[in-house]
């Protein structure tokens, strides 16, 4: 069975993300990458690869995030997105869109059943 396998970022509103950025960078040692998002390097656990965990800052009028009225988006990692997708349709769990592929993966959004929308991320690689 297609799985979540960790967090792949925390998103979130910001009225002034590059502010934001600053602060977290200033009081918390968190650096964006070339002004981009604030990425986490980590090792998985039993593993020598590497992963990563986006922190990443939003205009608070992006549409990105579905509703206006959601300020945080989960981003999580998955291994199979196409099998993922297969079961969550079959279980009547609304996905939105069409498949999203960037340099970093491949991407799509679902919704949980408080409406909130997730999005699910299969990294390019594996």
């Amino acid at each position: 069975m297609a799985r979540a396998t960790g967090i792949g970022g925390v998103l979130l509103r910001a009225q002034d993300p590059d502010a934001l950025k600053r602060w977290y960078a200033e009081n918390l040692g968190l650096s964006p990458a070339d002004g981009g998002p604030i990425v986490l390097r980590w090792r998985e656990l039993g593993s020598e690869r590497e992963a990563l965990t986006v922190f990443g800052l939003f205009a608070a009028d992006t549409d990105y995030f579905g509703s206006r009225d959601q300020q945080a988006m989960l981003n999580f990692r998955v291994d199979d997105l196409d099998a993922l997708l297969a079961d969550l349709r079959a279980g009547g769990v609304p996905v939105e869109g069409d498949i999203g592929e960037e340099k970093e993966g491949r991407f799509a959004w679902v919704s949980d059943p408080e409406g909130n929308r997730v999005e699910l991320w299969e990294p390019a690689g594996g």
